[in-house]
């Protein structure tokens, strides 16, 4: 008999808000914009309320944008960290899930969800490493070692990695300019270029600068993480041809440094649960894989 639960991705820009059960499967699907917090979080509920008189749901999974306050002695703890999302700094998303639906509340970011998603059902089965990044608003990245999503002092904020540019070519990132959400996301190349990303030719230099710039990107986790999979997702990976550009890229970079035991096409690679990684990775957390949670 399968088990309900409801998971949250919630975005920048948008809440997915799930009902599922135990085998996947979406029994009930809504989206609502990310506006303010006392709106937003009142859709969601007005969402759920009516589903918990007719389903049994046994908990929430929350894969959430951030930072995230992942800190377990903090009294914001599942909360939103400090964040540039207007009115969204330090709101106790996951406490106020909790005391509103009465369901225990399982939470991480959403890349980190995405990553583990990934790992239980998708490209990065069987990985002692692995990494997934998404690239499109923003730039977010999670790792799993060991089946383990990898925290320390804070979540993962592979964005804002440092990579070499020319001169004339500074990142758009407020706080370090050439990191890669500064130079690779989908405003920085706006800012750059003067147009919209979706806008740009084929045939636009805008293009193999980001080939130059995630290529870069994965040399750095390659040589330091050693991943059998860098999962790379986002708005910006759709466009055709992108990503198999990356991995030669890579491959030229590294300069046969490394004698790896997979081809670097088979490293870099699209999410296997297409746009639905950090959804499942809400019903992941939610069927208890994550380590974080609030169950008052």
């Amino acid at each position: 008999m399968s088990e309900y639960y409801a998971a949250i991705e919630a975005g920048g820009t948008k809440f997915n808000c799930a009902l599922m059960n135990s085998n996947r499967e979406i029994i009930e699907l809504t989206r609502i914009a990310t506006t303010t917090p006392q709106e937003t979080i009142s859709q969601v509920l007005a969402f759920y309320r009516p589903l918990q008189a007719l389903y049994k749901i046994k908990s929430l999974g929350l894969a959430s944008f951030g930072p995230m306050d992942l800190n377990a002695n903090s009294g914001n703890y599942g909360g939103i960290a400090k964040t540039p999302k207007p009115s969204w700094s330090y709101t106790p998303l996951s406490q106020k899930l909790n005391a509103e639906l009465g369901l225990p509340v399982f939470f991480d970011t959403d890349v980190n969800g995405a990553i583990l998603a990934e790992y239980l059902w998708g490209k990065a089965q069987n990985s002692k490493v692995a990494v997934y990044v998404t690239i499109g608003t923003g730039v977010g990245g999670g790792i799993i070692v060991n089946g383990h999503i990898l925290n320390g002092l804070h979540h993962p904020e592979m964005g804002h990695m440092l990579l070499p540019t020319k001169e004339d070519n500074n990142g758009h990132c407020p706080f370090h300019g050439n990191c890669l959400e500064g130079l690779a996301a989908g405003p920085s190349i706006q800012k750059t270029w003067q147009e919209k990303a979706e806008n740009l030719a084929d045939d636009h230099p805008a293009w193999q600068q980001q080939v130059d710039h995630i290529a870069a990107f994965c040399h750095n986790l390659i040589v330091t993480l050693g991943p059998e999979k860098i999962i790379l997702g986002g708005g910006v990976l759709q466009k055709p041809g992108l990503l198999e550009k990356i991995a030669p890229q890579c491959e030229e970079k590294l300069n046969q440094y490394l004698t790896l035991p997979q081809t670097l096409d088979e490293i870099i690679v699209a999410p296997g649960l297409g746009d639905k990684s950090g959804l499942y990775g809400a019903l992941a957390l939610a069927m208890g894989h994550g380590s974080h949670q609030i169950n008052r």
